[in-house]
């Protein structure tokens, strides 16, 4: 199939410059991206439109997360020269896609110095002409399927679907930044409202609870690092706070440990930032969301640090986070973090002036502060493997049986466009309880975007005694393992039906 990729406004209206240079690294990305998916394919790129050839249904899914893609579109093309060549083709590829159903055909003629002998609306008229004898009818106001037309360097795409990029602007064009990782819903969505802009992200995780907390926190960047991070190899660095928060609780009034707590990160995070070269720090703090995030608790906070702190979600309420926590696929992992309990003291203070929180300061042994500092516990959240992120040796299967329940955590619209066949979608959260009532006599294959959730999922199963496992390298292994068998239907390749 051939897909269609247009370029995000951020990238089209730039100077032809600026813009020759943010195509060179958005082509970069989308082949990167196909490539980790493991996906065979071709791109061409053009001034204002990118064009990739695969056979892969899992393309466009992948596709859909890079940086700087408006939206992308499956196509049919073919040569044209005269009016009537855009009618013949157009009709040959859209009459099943209008039959019975109200229609209108939109038309965009990119002329790049050559002379086409006919105009957009010209398309429209006499396309619609000939579609209209095996359609409802045309309505041009509110039609249930629009067939849209793009003619460019005598080659008509035909097309009647657009899925939305995440537009932006492409990773690798600007310097890396630093985001303090928490695992929870807001510093993983501040994180990647930086990766839209084109910055690449590596992260800094002050590890209050040990190796559960570590672990917890590595499922919620790896959906960041693995899905979104085309451009950049993102780094994890862990500091381990747990004697500092032993201090910390020891020596201070816990009515101030919040705000203490957070300079003491951020002092420690900019140490490594330094070290690193990055131009600033990230954080998920939006304003009075908390008792730390008043502004006058931001304030103290923020002169703990001279470097820049950018704080993209900082007029956010929590439920347009959560939303986008949900359309970015942290969600489920975030939702599973609790807070450390032990340092969300009864009342804490929410007007913590800086000299109040120095004295306070001043009592502390910062040891261990400095010794966490020096030694980072670094990772390639690219290379961290799912065996790495607790997962038992003996849950991951590489095949399939017969008589095996299979379950797929994938969202709702991935399961849509394709799914193993008989496999039953559960949300993960809802796998999570609801595996409880499921028939211990039966075994059960799950399988997710890249193995996490449902890695998750097959060892909470195992635990309480079901014969679960979480099939192997995620979608990328099973579209594999399926070809091989050959349970993807042909005509799932089809543009008319992938996303129907």
């Amino acid at each position: 199939m051939l897909i269609l990729i247009r370029l995000s406004g951020e990238v089209s209206t730039k100077a032809p410059r600026a813009r020759a240079r943010l195509s060179q690294w958005m082509e970069a990305n989308i082949a990167e991206a196909l490539r980790e998916a493991g996906i065979e394919f071709q791109i061409k790129r053009e001034w204002s439109r990118f064009f990739v050839e695969t056979s892969s249904p899992h393309a466009m899914e992948v596709l859909q997360r890079v940086f700087g893609v408006q939206s992308l579109s499956v196509v049919e093309t073919a040569p044209v020269k005269t009016l009537d060549d855009v009618v013949q083709a157009g009709k040959g590829f859209c009459t099943e896609s209008v039959k019975g159903k109200r229609f209108a055909v939109r038309a965009q003629i990119a002329r790049g110095g050559q002379f086409i002998p006919f105009r957009s609306t010209d398309i429209e008229r006499e396309l619609g002409r000939v579609l209209a004898p095996c359609s409802a009818r045309v309505d041009l106001t509110n039609p249930e399927v629009t067939v849209q037309v793009e003619v460019r360097d005598y080659q008509a795409y035909f097309f009647t679907k657009r899925l939305p990029g995440p537009a932006g602007l492409p990773i690798g064009n600007e310097g890396k930044v630093a985001a303090l990782a928490s695992g929870g819903f807001d510093s993983a969505v501040a994180s990647w409202m930086m990766l839209k802009r084109g910055i690449p992200v590596d992260y800094i995780f002050c590890n209050l609870a040990g190796e559960t907390h570590k672990i917890e926190v590595l499922r919620v960047l790896k959906v960041l690092a693995d899905q979104w991070s085309y451009g950049s190899r993102p780094q994890l660095h862990v500091l381990d706070f747990v004697p500092i928060v032993r201090e910390l609780q020891a020596k201070t009034r816990p009515r101030y440990w919040q705000v203490i707590l957070k300079r003491l990160m951020y002092r420690a995070s900019e140490a490594i930032a330094q070290r690193a070269g990055y131009q600033g720090l990230v954080t998920g703090e939006a304003l009075s969301q908390v008792s730390s995030q008043t502004l006058i608790n931001l304030t103290t906070i923020s002169q703990s640090v001279t470097m820049p702190i950018f704080r993209p979600l900082i007029g956010f309420n929590k439920e347009e986070i959560m939303d986008n926590a949900r359309e970015i696929g942290t969600y489920d992992f975030s939702a599973t973090i609790k807070e450390h309990c032990a340092l969300a003291p009864k009342n804490p203070a929410t007007r913590a002036p800086v000299q109040k929180v120095l004295d306070e300061e001043a009592r502390l042994d910062l040891t261990s502060l400095d010794w966490a500092i020096d030694n980072p516990e670094t990772h390639d959240l690219r290379q961290v493997g799912i065996e790495e992120i607790a997962t038992a040796p003996d849950i991951e299967v590489e095949s399939i049986p017969e008589e095996a329940v299979v379950l797929d955590l994938r969202s709702p619209s991935a399961y849509e466009i394709w799914h193993y066949p008989g496999a039953k979608h559960l949300d993960f959260l809802q796998a999570l309880d609801e595996y409880k009532h499921f028939d211990k006599g039966k075994q059960y294959v799950l399988y997710c975007e890249i193995g996490i959730k449902s890695g998750q999922v097959a060892e909470r199963m195992r635990e309480a005694g079901f014969k679960a496992y979480n099939f192997k390298g995620g979608m990328k292994r099973l579209l594999e393992y399926a070809r091989q068998r050959e349970l993807v239907a042909p005509e799932l390749l089809q543009p008319a039906n992938l996303f129907d």
